[in-house]
C-alpha cells in the first residue's frame, strides 16, 4: 500500500492490479464452471444412457440430454453465477439463453455429426465408436460450444444494468 498520508491507499503491483480489473470475471467463470460442469454430469450421463440401454440414435441423444442439462444450466447461471445483476426480463433472458443454448448444441451436434457420419464414413472401425461419439461430443464439440456460451450468456443474456458500450466506456479514445 501507498500514498500519502490523508490520501486514499492504493495497492500496487501486477498481482494486486490484475485481481484488482480482472477478479469479477473470475468469480463468474468459477461459478460459470461449476454449474456448466454439473451440467456437463448430466448430459454426459444421460447421453450414454440413451444410446446404451435406450437404443436411442446418436444425435437424437445428444439434443435430449443437451436439452435437460441447458434447462439446469439456465437456473444455475440465473440465480447463481449472475445473480447480482439486475434482471431485466426473465422471458427475455430466458429466449435468448435458449437461443445461444441451441448454437451451442448446433456446435456439439456438428462436431458429432462430423466424426460419426463423416469421418465415420471414411473410417468407420474409429469413428462409428462409442469413444468417438464420445470425445467429438463432449471433448471438441463441448469445449467449443462452452467458449460460446459464456461469452454470449455474458454480452446478450444475463446483462449488467447500465453496461456502458466500449465508446461510452472510454470516451477519450476518440480525442
Amino acid at each position: 500500500m501507498t500514498g500519502e498520508p490523508g490520501s486514499p491507499q492504493t495497492r500496487t503491483g501486477l498481482v494486486h492490479s490484475l485481481v484488482d480489473r480482472f477478479g469479477h470475471l473470475v468469480r463468474e467463470m468459477s461459478k460459470f464452471a461449476t454449474v456448466g460442469g454439473i451440467a456437463f454430469v448430466m448430459d454426459f450421463a444421460l447421453f450414454n444412457y440413451l444410446i446404451g440401454p435406450q437404443s436411442v440414435e446418436q444425435v437424437t441423444a445428444k439434443t435430449i440430454a443437451t436439452v435437460v442439462a441447458a434447462t439446469f444450466a439456465f437456473l444455475g447461471n440465473r440465480f447463481w453465477t449472475w445473480r447480482h445483476r439486475k434482471r431485466s426480463n426473465p422471458a427475455r433472458e430466458y429466449a435468448l439463453f435458449f437461443f445461444f443454448n441451441a448454437v451451442g448444441l448446433g456446435i456439439a451436434v456438428g462436431c458429432l455429426a462430423i466424426s460419426r457420419y463423416g469421418l465415420g464414413s471414411i473410417w468407420p472401425e474409429i469413428f462409428q465408436t462409442r469413444l468417438a461419439d464420445n470425445i467429438a461430443s463432449f471433448v471438441v464439440g463441448t469445449g467449443l460450444g462452452t467458449l460460446f456460451r459464456f461469452w454470449s450468456y455474458r454480452r446478450f443474456v444475463f446483462v449488467e444494468a447500465g453496461t456502458p458500450t466500449g465508446t461510452e466506456a472510454n470516451p477519450d479514445r476518440d480525442a
